[in-house]
């Protein structure tokens, strides 16, 4: 890399390394970056300089697996890689590959070093962590099985403890968990299983 393009680089880590303090999301105790705010930082020091190219490497029915090739001036500067399996969550069963993209763009930037010592992004962790959580899938499987607005009810104090944990703790695997529950929930409404009341 020449030395315009390796002062561009610098200065847009810098600007990172600073701008970053107070936008991560604090995940069991460590702090991670969103891809929104690498990629705003990145476009904001680099502009057109920076030039993005996603490949699909991988696609079948089960999984996808997406490439991201960050350039600056033309000149390859970092590869991110991302696998993401459709049966990971409800979002993955239409969004696999977007969500495969967003992560391969995450890891690209944070190849390049905008990273605040974490390679993965918040939103890696978050939906990893809330894939992995068996106290989770289990609330909601639950949920599922719910026959009756008191069995509802029911449901909803046994769990609140976990779900404040998780919303504390979490904030990505707590949005992915309130996005399975508002459907699991509509659907229970739509039957007239809980009578259409809203939860806390």
């Amino acid at each position: 890399m020449d030395n315009n393009r390796s002062d561009k680089l610098i200065k847009t880590i810098s600007d990172f390394k600073k701008s970053v303090v107070g936008q991560t999301i604090s995940i069991h105790g460590k702090s991670y970056a969103t891809v929104a705010i690498r990629l705003a930082i990145a476009r904001r020091n680099l502009g057109k300089s920076l030039d993005l190219k996603n490949t699909i490497i991988f696609q079948d029915d089960k999984k996808v697996i997406v490439q991201c090739d960050a350039y600056i001036d033309k000149e390859h500067a970092s590869t991110g890689l991302a696998e993401e399996y459709r049966t990971a969550s409800r979002i993955n069963q239409t969004s696999a590959l977007e969500n495969a993209e967003t992560s391969a763009v995450g890891r690209a930037l944070a190849m390049l070093g905008l990273t605040n010592d974490n390679i993965a992004s918040a939103e890696e962790v978050g939906i990893a962590i809330a894939s992995q959580s068996k106290a989770l899938t289990n609330a909601l499987n639950e949920l599922d099985a719910v026959s009756h607005l008191g069995s509802y009810q029911q449901w909803i104090t046994k769990h609140s403890d976990l779900f404040k944990k998780v919303k504390d703790s979490n904030p990505i695997a707590y949005k992915s968990f309130q996005e399975k529950f508002s459907k699991i929930k509509s659907t229970l409404e739509t039957k007239g299983v809980i009578n259409g009341r809203k939860s806390n």
